[in-house]
C-alpha cells in the first residue's frame, strides 16, 4: 500500500488536465501494488476563497471548509476515473476505519487546520502504510531554499530530524515547504517514509514505482 497525495494543481492546473491524468491513471493501474490517493485543492480552492473573501468577512476556518469542497470536487474526479477500480467512497475522515479490497481508494480533506500532508499521514496510519508519495512542484528537498538562495543544494536523502531542522516544527498556512512540518512529526514518530517527487515528470513516477533510478528526495 502507498499513499500519494496528488496536488490540485496537478489535476487541475488552469483546466483540467487531461493527459496528465491519463497517463497517472495508466502507471498507477500497471503497479502491482495498491493506492490511497488523496487530492489537493490547487487552483480551483484559492479561486473560490479569493472570490468569497472579496464578497464576505470570513475567517480562516471558513476559508477551509471552502478549500475542502474544493479538495473533494477533485477526489471525486478521480474516483470516477479509476471506475471499476476504486473503492465506491471518497474518504473525508483518514482516521476512520476503512475496509476495502479495490486497487484504489481516493480522499479528500478533512477539517479545518488540517492539511492534505497531515491528512496523507494519518492515512497512511490508518491503512497501515509505510510510504506516503508527496507529488509537489519541485525534483528535490533542498538543504535551504533555492528560491532565495543560489548556493541551495539538493538532497537526495535526509534524516526526518535533519529534514525538521530546515522546515521547523510549527504549520503556517502561507508557509513553503517541501512537507508540513506537523505532518513531519507524525511521520517521523511512526517510522513513516516520505518520498518527494516532482508530480509533472510522469514518467519519473513511473521509475520511482519501478524500482528504477528517480529524480527526489527520500525523507526517513
Amino acid at each position: 500500500m502507498i499513499i500519494f497525495s496528488l496536488g490540485g494543481s496537478l489535476i487541475v492546473p488552469d483546466e483540467i488536465d487531461v493527459e496528465f491524468l491519463k497517463r497517472f491513471k495508466e502507471i498507477i493501474l500497471k503497479s502491482d501494488e495498491r493506492f490511497a490517493l488523496i487530492c489537493g485543492g490547487g487552483k480551483i480552492c484559492r479561486r473560490y476563497q479569493e472570490a468569497a473573501s472579496k464578497i464576505s468577512d470570513l475567517n480562516n476556518e471558513d476559508l477551509d471548509w471552502l478549500g475542502i469542497a474544493s479538495t473533494k470536487l477533485n477526489a471525486f474526479l478521480i474516483k470516477t476515473i479509476f471506475k471499476g477500480y476504486a473503492y465506491p467512497e471518497v474518504i473525508d475522515d483518514p482516521t476512520q476505519p476503512v475496509d476495502f479490497k479495490e486497487k484504489v481508494i481516493v480522499a479528500a480533506g478533512w477539517k479545518p487546520g488540517c492539511s492534505t500532508d497531515k491528512d496523507a499521514v494519518l492515512l497512511a496510519k490508518n491503512l497501515g502504510a509505510k510510504t506516503v508519495v508527496n507529488l509537489s512542484n519541485i525534483d528535490y528537498v533542498y538543504d535551504k531554499d533555492p528560491k532565495k538562495f543560489d548556493d541551495a543544494k539538493p538532497l537526495k536523502r535526509i534524516s526526518w530530524n535533519d529534514f525538521q531542522n530546515i522546515v521547523g516544527e510549527k504549520w503556517d498556512p502561507g508557509l513553503n515547504a517541501p512537507f508540513d512540518p506537523v505532518a513531519s512529526k507524525e511521520a517521523k514518530e511512526l517510522g513513516l517514509k516520505v518520498v518527494i517527487l516532482n508530480g509533472k515528470n510522469i514518467r519519473n513516477i513511473e521509475d520511482y514505482l519501478a524500482g528504477k533510478d528517480f529524480v527526489g528526495t527520500i525523507i526517513e
